[in-house]
């Protein structure tokens, strides 16, 4: 959704949905972060799950990559209409 969100706010130079999914970001970051602890406990417990658990840590940084992406677009969407940067801004404004 993050990705189509970008794509959809680069064509209209839409500001505001590109600032929404910059906002997402931080919630895409914690999930990754939980999915890795969960992912941790579950091959502790499991030693045999290992390979498996593994391939589910790929794939959530995978998907933490593209959000990355994502939130990249939607940053250079608002510098490319306002001329305003808010890259590395933590949180991301609620409005630009």
């Amino acid at each position: 959704a993050m990705l189509r969100d970008s794509l959809d706010a680069f064509v209209r130079d839409d500001t505001e949905l590109a600032l929404q999914v910059c906002q997402r970001d931080d919630f895409i970051d914690n999930l990754t972060a939980q999915v890795f602890r969960e992912m941790l406990s579950h091959m502790e417990q499991d030693p045999q799950s290992v390979s498996r658990a593994v391939r589910i840590l790929f794939l959530a940084k995978y998907l933490e990559r593209i959000a990355d992406h994502a939130t990249n677009i939607g940053e250079m969407v608002i510098y490319m209409a306002k001329g305003k940067s808010i890259r590395h801004m933590s949180p991301p404004p609620a409005s630009v």
